[in-house]
């Protein structure tokens, strides 16, 4: 009898201990066994003042195929507030970060949960490598789950199953809403208020999974948060691509000291209007007449652009009122030796000559993986006690992607027409090159043009770049706006989802 007590043991814990399996290699498939797990591990946090405890959840759910098959393991970190008895009107996020290709790790230690980098007040790697607590984490009002989608972090495919069925637009959004209406059923959270939060190209994937959810899943959410967006398959190619770039690039310029006096002394806020009511009402009308715009006006828009920009106005005339980003990049601050970033432009770069059209590499990025990867094994390994030789993707393996069909911005108006609980709200920094702050906008004007919903589309910006949360003051005013946007999307008790004729 006491050997096949201990050979149960050692059967359930060697299914368990799925860092010991030799199925983990080589890091590009999971074994069946592993892909259903998890840990689960206790804390504290202070956050605004109040002693918070949870519990930390890590670990694999799976994905089924039509045919009942496991075909990925999901790993996915889940913090639950311990000290709340209802759940009931306890509101659960749902966060993405995008890539495609990266896992959660981007906003879960650098924005809302528990724990942050150690980083200075800047967003700049320092070492020990590591984590400290979070005082501005939204685990106070919402409990939170970071999901890798397959491929990012411990996410993997199982088997040989086709590829085809996760890296694409519409193939990541069908098989991520299944996988969200399983993590609810288990854990109970069918009546919760529910918000998506993607970031980058997780705008894609949260705009997408919000109509999926409602269509396939039966699941309504509340609000959708969309950081630092993508553009949405919201075209705007010719004169709308090209002229939108420069509020941002006023707003790079303006930090970096390279406007005009008269324009560097006044605040960023108070410049970038001035710039953006140029854009739209004289800069987009030039550029559509192409090579038939007058002389004196090509030349009058140069100087302009030249005078936002911090760009020479001869170098903007020649190549025809066009700018592109990576060569703004080269250019800004070429006569000092310094490139700046293209997903936060504060950053500086050393290129190997100054001339040439483009950076040898993205600075900011560079910085991002020295501070976070590190200190992410550690975490999940010695806070969150997940082990595993499975190597942790912060840059996975999904390529190529299909990004054919992509209506993610129409998806998330659908739903929030269907919906009318759904609100949304878009966060930008003001120094992303990669996803600028006034396509953000553009999104948002564009997302309804029926302009009835524009009382649930809402835009915030921050003196940063693409994780603004990264800078110190940006990352508390940031979760604030969150909270806010929470506290004011969640219904009044017994509020119906309804629309109602105004009386005249």
């Amino acid at each position: 009898m006491k050997k096949i007590v201990f050979l149960l043991i050692t059967i359930v814990f060697s299914n368990f201990s799925f860092a010991q399996t030799k199925e983990d290699k080589p890091n590009t498939t999971l074994n069946i066994l592993n892909a259903d797990q998890t840990v689960t591990t206790n804390h504290t946090v202070t956050v605004k003042g109040t002693n918070i405890p949870y519990k930390a959840i890590a670990g694999t759910i799976p994905v089924w195929n039509d045919s009942g098959k496991i075909t990925a393991g999901v790993f996915f970190t889940y913090y639950e507030r311990n000290d709340i008895q209802d759940r009931t009107n306890r509101p659960l996020i749902i966060s993405f970060n995008g890539g495609p290709g990266t896992p959660s790790v981007w906003m879960e230690l650098g924005y809302t949960g528990p724990k942050m980098l150690n980083i200075n007040e800047e967003g700049y790697p320092i070492q020990p490598y590591g984590v400290k607590e979070n005082p501005h984490s939204l685990i106070d009002i919402a409990d939170i789950v970071y999901v890798d989608p397959v491929n990012t972090g411990y996410s993997r495919i199982v088997g040989n199953a086709p590829k085809s069925a996760f890296f694409g637009v519409n193939a990541d959004i069908k098989y991520l809403a299944e996988w969200i209406s399983t993590f609810v059923t288990r854990y109970n959270r069918w009546p919760s208020p529910k918000y998506l939060v993607g970031e980058s190209y997780g705008t894609n994937r949260v705009s997408g999974l919000a109509l999926e959810l409602q269509q396939s899943q039966w699941m309504f959410l509340n609000g959708v948060v969309l950081v630092s967006p993508t553009i949405l398959g919201i075209e705007r190619n010719g004169p709308v691509e090209v002229a939108t770039r420069l509020p941002y690039y006023a707003a790079t310029a303006w930090y970096h000291k390279m406007l005009p006096a008269d324009l560097q002394q006044k605040d960023l806020t108070d410049v970038l209007p001035e710039v953006e009511n140029f854009t739209i009402n004289e800069l987009l009308p030039a550029l559509a007449k192409g090579g038939f715009l007058e002389e004196t006006r090509k030349s009058e828009m140069a100087k302009r652009m030249a005078r936002y920009s911090g760009i020479n106005e001869k170098v903007i005339y020649q190549r025809n009122l066009q700018i592109s980003t990576s060569f703004f990049w080269k250019e800004l601050l070429r006569d000092q030796g310094f490139t700046v970033g293209r997903l936060d432009s504060r950053y500086l770069g050393i290129d190997k000559q100054d001339g040439g059209e483009s950076p040898d590499y993205n600075a900011e990025l560079i910085s991002w993986n020295h501070a976070f990867s590190p200190a992410m094994n550690y975490y999940l390994r010695e806070h969150l006690n997940y082990k595993t030789d499975l190597k942790y993707f912060m840059f996975g393996p999904v390529h190529p992607w299909d990004r054919t069909n992509d209506k993610t911005g129409e998806n998330l108006r659908l739903a929030m027409a269907q919906n009318p609980y759904l609100h949304v709200m878009t966060q930008s920094g003001y120094y992303d090159g990669a996803t600028d702050y006034f396509n953000a906008k553009y999104n948002m004007w564009q997302l309804d043009p029926s302009g009835k919903m524009k009382d649930r589309l809402s835009w915030k910006g921050y003196r940063s770049g693409h994780m603004m949360y990264l800078r110190k003051p940006d990352l508390e005013t940031s979760t604030n706006d969150l909270r806010d946007f929470i506290k004011k999307t969640l219904p009044k008790p017994n509020q119906p989802a309804q629309y109602e004729q105004k009386k005249k």
